[in-house]
């Protein structure tokens, strides 16, 4: 146990070390100054001539928005017809059949919007088609565009007075050239090299060791799986993602894909002291997120090594922790780190079950989708951040009987409203989902659609209801994360969360970007000494209070009712 622990430890500061030096070169990138990969430049022109894009025209808030919602319903439409005729579609070894319509609409959505929740059953519900130029393409564009919203917001926080806020198209294109690319083609080497498939041949057959035919998807998973840890996507090659010994083989590579979860969220906060030269403010914003990390991530290692209450009870010893819906070659320290670090960005890949994991563990990682703050997803999860910020200065102001300002703009009401609003937002689509679901459930569970209700949980009880308020707070935070007791293929999951993903993705991200624009147009007012400082400890604690005050009073009755209950049941 003590060399796990150790395992997770050197993960922790692997990460936070790349990512200082990441979050340098970063800033330094989208500053317009010379960086190694400067070589990128005419690939970039090349996009932008045959895109008919000029990225040197500036945009104001509105019209960011209108680029990003624009391309979006194109990829949209396009994904999904791809996948409803993926079977009459090039590089189909297996011969994979086409998605119904609700599953195509499900997985459009959510892959477009960083989600990645898969109802299909991974290798044999794409193609390599749809894998490759479908899903891999929006596990790129779909990074790239929440890196795109932050940068908005943070030029925004940049100049005095402007509507001039960059160019979406060149913030897009960038993202992916000069960050998530050469990023991913790293990991991408290293997972092949380990054996993870880089081949577009279909299945292999191989007798195993009881003399069985077994029949073993492959294809080239490499570049897929390096993506979906560094841009924060989390869809799998393989249906049991990676805790598949061909996605994940060794623990060498489960470092690798870990310590990529949550790079790039760690160093865009530290991205944005440096192109803000706010670094104090940058390590403020650092220090709380990692404190609501660690919060989750203790008990959690602490439930999986401690094992099950009611196994012990029973004589049984544990010496391993509880094993249950997790790798031997990893263990349940390693597999618990991954469990909170997945959910508490909007990665949702998982080397174990969740499942299976102890309630505690089950709570901390529902509760770090409920919060969807703590370093969360690649650009959105400073976003929601964002919204913190902006609630918490304006408290602190009425505290102190200032007005409230942030970054030498004045937080009045119209910005309060819009802050406000999608504050609510999350936990209203979370809790109205679940809510909904359970009354089905309850009232109608013979109701034929395409799977009855009666048949959607394979657990009764606690753990059941844990399901169905997982997959809700899942879709809303853009995870994509499931407890894989719940049967989510059919038409209420599917149409149901996919409204929810779109609801969860869009409206956080417009919101930001629209009290940002606002700011960035009002008088810039001068720091002095009545000025409220926003890059010390105590307003960092206010803003840790806030966000705790609003998701315990928003969530809390919901996990009673859930993992709570199931955590004292077992005692």
């Amino acid at each position: 146990m003590n060399t796990e622990i150790l395992g997770v430890i050197f993960m922790y500061l692997a990460m936070v070390g790349l990512a200082i030096p990441l979050g340098m070169y970063i800033a330094r990138v989208f500053k317009g100054e010379k960086t190694w990969l400067d070589f990128m430049a005419p690939l970039e022109r090349l996009i932008y001539k045959l895109s008919g894009i000029d990225p040197t025209r500036e945009m104001n808030w509105k019209q960011h928005l209108k680029a990003m919602l624009t391309i979006s319903v194109i990829w949209l439409f396009y994904a999904f017809f791809c996948l409803i005729f993926q079977g009459h579609l090039p590089l189909n070894p297996d011969h994979n059949p086409g998605q119904t319509p609700d599953l195509a609409f499900n997985t459009a959505l959510s892959f477009l919007t960083n989600t990645n929740m898969q109802d299909y059953s991974g290798e044999s519900g794409v193609t390599y088609y749809t894998q490759v130029f479908v899903l891999m393409f929006f596990q790129f564009v779909s990074a790239a565009t929440g890196i795109a919203a932050m940068m908005v917001v943070v030029k925004a926080m940049k100049d005095k007075v402007t509507d001039k806020l960059g160019n979406f198209w060149d913030f897009l294109v960038k993202s992916v050239t000069r960050i998530l690319l050469p990023l991913s083609f790293v990991v991408a080497v290293i997972l092949a090299f380990n054996g993870t498939p880089t081949s577009y041949k279909g299945k292999d057959t191989v007798i195993g060791l009881q003399g069985d035919t077994v029949h073993i998807s492959r294809g080239p998973a490499a570049a897929m799986i390096a993506i979906k840890q560094m841009g924060t996507n989390g869809g799998g090659w393989f249906g049991t993602n990676s805790a598949h010994p061909l996605e994940n083989p060794n623990y060498l590579t489960n470092m690798v894909e870990n310590i990529s979860i949550v790079l790039i969220p760690i160093a865009l906060v530290f991205a944005l002291g440096y192109y803000l030269n706010k670094k104090k403010l940058a390590w403020v914003i650092f220090g709380v997120m990692t404190v609501g990390f660690m919060s989750m991530l203790i008990p959690s290692i602490r439930a999986e090594i401690g094992g099950n209450p009611a196994i012990a009870h029973l004589g049984i010893s544990q010496p391993g922790g509880s094993m249950e819906g997790k790798e031997v070659r990893f263990g349940p320290a390693a597999s618990a780190y991954w469990g909170i670090t997945t959910t508490v960005t909007s990665n949702g890949s998982c080397n174990a079950m969740h499942d299976s994991m102890m309630p505690i563990s089950g709570m901390g990682q529902m509760f770090d989708m409920m919060i969807n703050a703590f370093y969360g997803g690649v650009g959105v999860g400073y976003l929601n951040f964002y919204i913190f910020i902006i609630i918490a200065v304006f408290i602190s102001g009425l505290m102190v009987g200032r007005t409230p300002e942030f970054l030498g703009r004045k937080i009045e009401a119209r910005e309060m409203k819009i802050a406000s609003l999608i504050a609510l937002l999350h936990p209203f689509l979370i809790l109205v989902g679940t809510m909904i679901a359970s009354w089905v459930l309850v009232n109608y569970p013979n109701i034929n659609w395409s799977v009855k209700p009666s048949a959607w949980l394979n657990n009764p009880g606690f753990h059941g209801f844990s399901e169905m308020l997982y997959q809700f707070s899942s879709a809303s935070a853009n995870n994509g994360s499931g407890y894989a007791g719940l049967t989510a293929n059919n038409i209420f999951w599917n149409f149901g969360t996919g409204l929810v993903i779109f609801l969860g993705r869009f409206l956080p991200i417009i919101g930001p970007v629209a009290i940002a624009g606002i700011l960035a147009n009002k008088k810039f007012i001068p720091e002095s000494a009545g000025t409220l400082k926003t890059d010390t400890v105590t307003f960092g604690l206010m803003i840790f209070a806030v966000i705790v005050i609003i998701a315990a009073l928003a969530f809390f009755p919901a996990l009673t009712l859930g993992p709570i209950a199931e955590h004292f049941s077992l005692k």
